[in-house]
């Protein structure tokens, strides 16, 4: 309980720091909402459903990168305008960053469900369709993107952060995939070795 508590601090702490004097106040809104709503559910949830204390860091660290996308906008994130001019590259990359955790972290949120549920009987496609599920999740929110940009004109160019690349879409849902991936590939053994202390 007393990690869940330093979670929930630090979730609380770097929020607080992120709407203190954003570079654009709608898209820090639009950027931090997932960490709010999702902390809410978690919240309510608690009693009911406790995830282990590996899949909370992951969705406290999620959180916290959004916050910093949306306290200086994805593309406008010091360290990777510094890292933008030191290795050449044509744009902040931050946005990628946010994209790998969008499949990174919802693939093992997914996998300790799935597991502890038992969602999927035929293990022969789960790790298929935990992928599946992450790029689904990543595509809508792509159509979120597109969907605020059109409503909103010029004040949702900076939620979409293309940066007037035009495969910024696609990109994103492949590190997405590669982050899914990732999470998969490294740490389902650790965290099998969390959720077998909790059975």
């Amino acid at each position: 309980m007393k990690n869940i508590l330093i979670m929930l601090s630090l979730f609380c702490i770097t929020l607080i720091w992120s709407v203190i004097n954003p570079k654009e106040l709608f898209t820090c809104f639009l950027e931090i909402i997932p960490a709010i709503v999702g902390i809410i559910i978690l919240i309510l949830t608690f009693h009911k459903f406790r995830f282990t204390e590996f899949t909370y860091w992951l969705i406290l660290a999620h959180c916290i990168i959004l916050f910093i996308g949306g306290h200086y906008t994805y593309a406008e994130v010091p360290l990777f305008d510094y890292i933008k001019e030191v290795f050449h590259q044509s744009r902040n990359n931050y946005d990628k960053v946010g994209h790998f955790a969008q499949g990174f972290v919802p693939v093992m949120i997914i996998r300790e469900l799935f597991i502890r549920k038992n969602v999927i009987a035929n293990k022969s496609f789960f790790n298929f369709i935990l992928i599946s599920i992450c790029l689904a999740i990543s595509a809508v929110y792509e159509w979120i993107e597109w969907g605020v940009s059109l409503l909103t004109g010029e004040s949702g160019d900076a939620f979409l952060g293309t940066q007037g690349y035009i495969w910024d879409t696609q990109s994103d849902m492949l590190f997405a995939t590669i982050g899914a991936t990732t999470g998969l590939t490294l740490f389902s053994k650790l965290q099998d070795k969390q959720l077998k202390k909790i059975q």
